[in-house]
């Protein structure tokens, strides 16, 4: 059985499908190309769907033994996802993160990896199509902004501030309608909120020490798996709002990710009320 991915030839297969198969769609996708799936701003495209069918039909030569699970692919078969945790070997696509920016021509969207062994998330890759570069992590070994010439630079997490000196990101759009004022209101505390409508800049930017914290309710694996493993791996502190570790096979209970566990508390008690 294989028992492991090379976490820089999937890197790299990342970069192949974006250059051949997200790229040359970029504000060039007709009518046809864009489809709603469950609302007017859950969108797929061309794009989307020919860059999964790319990268899992090589992941598939290259690991024959991993579980591959795609967005895409659970959209057709919903029943991958209960696969997940029991899976010796997996790999977890989002072959385009923001569709939405990236279907409107905004250019922030990436492509996302996540490697998953015996439960538990091994390697995150967040790949920048526009910026030709990845960040990524293996677990225990930091989180690297890697380029194709070579160059790597270590990444680190911002050093912790007081609550109302916070910038950071937070995804409301999921959270119950009857916790949504009381959360939003919340975050009147912090200094700065935003929301980029793609989780892979924002965990690029959090794993780069730009911003302070990152908050989501929903918890697909292809949006945070990667992510969360690259920013723990960078310095921060992440959990679902109950305090518990994110595992591969969680769907709900939010995600909180801080610079520090005093940080996360602060955040927890003051913004989190949930």
């Amino acid at each position: 059985m294989t028992t492991s991915v090379d976490v820089t030839v999937l890197a790299d297969l990342l970069r192949r499908a974006a250059k051949a198969e997200i790229l040359p769609r970029f504000r060039r996708l007709g009518r046809d190309e864009v489809r709603a799936k469950s609302e007017a701003t859950d969108l797929v495209t061309e794009a989307d769907e020919q860059a999964e069918r790319m990268i899992k039909a090589e992941a598939q030569q290259l690991w024959p033994d991993a579980l591959f699970l795609g967005e895409e692919s659970v959209a057709a078969d919903p029943t991958l996802l209960g696969r997940l945790a029991g899976a010796d070997l997996a790999i977890v696509v989002d072959p385009v993160d923001g569709t939405f920016n990236f279907a409107a021509g905004i250019p922030a969207f990436g492509v996302m990896a996540s490697v998953i062994s015996g439960g538990e998330t091994i390697a995150g890759i967040i790949y920048d199509p526009m910026g030709d570069d990845w960040v990524m992590a293996e677990k225990g070994g930091g989180a690297w902004l890697r380029r194709p010439d070579g160059e790597v630079q270590r990444l680190q997490a911002a050093e912790p501030v007081a609550l109302d000196q916070m910038v950071g990101m937070a995804s409301t759009g999921y959270l119950p309608v009857e916790k949504r004022a009381e959360v939003l209101g919340n975050l009147a505390k912090v200094r700065f909120l935003t929301n980029y409508r793609c989780a892979a800049h924002e965990y690029r930017t959090l794993a780069g020490g730009h911003v302070h914290y990152l908050m989501y309710n929903k918890l697909m694996p292809w949006d945070h798996l990667a992510g969360t493993l690259i920013s723990q791996e960078a310095g921060a502190y992440a959990a679902r709002f109950d305090g518990s570790p994110y595992l591969p096979q969680h769907l709900d209970g939010g995600l909180l990710i801080a610079p520090d566990k005093a940080s996360w508390d602060t955040l927890r008690r003051e913004v989190v009320t949930i």
